[in-house]
């Protein structure tokens, strides 16, 4: 590997705020959040959206997400004519 070209690999940990899971891992993400850890270390801390933890394929449970009524918009312009 050719020196100073290659970015920081680091401890991260990334946490699933609704799945109620963190895990511990190695990246080059950064954050300026810190938590504290198990291991009574300090590390950044991701804040991600899914994960295996809330992913509905993963747990089984379906859910919807909807932001400002995309559904509603969605199913209007593209639902089907009534004849």
């Amino acid at each position: 590997m050719k020196p100073g070209i290659h970015p920081e690999y680091h401890p991260v940990v990334f946490r699933d705020r609704a799945g109620d899971l963190a895990f511990l891992t190695r990246s080059t993400a950064t954050s300026d959040r810190t938590i504290e850890w198990e291991d009574g270390n300090t590390y950044p801390v991701i804040d991600v959206e899914i994960s295996s933890a809330s992913h509905p394929f993963y747990t089984g449970n379906q859910r919807v997400l909807d932001t400002a009524g995309r559904v509603e918009r969605f199913q209007r312009r593209y639902g089907g004519k009534k004849d």
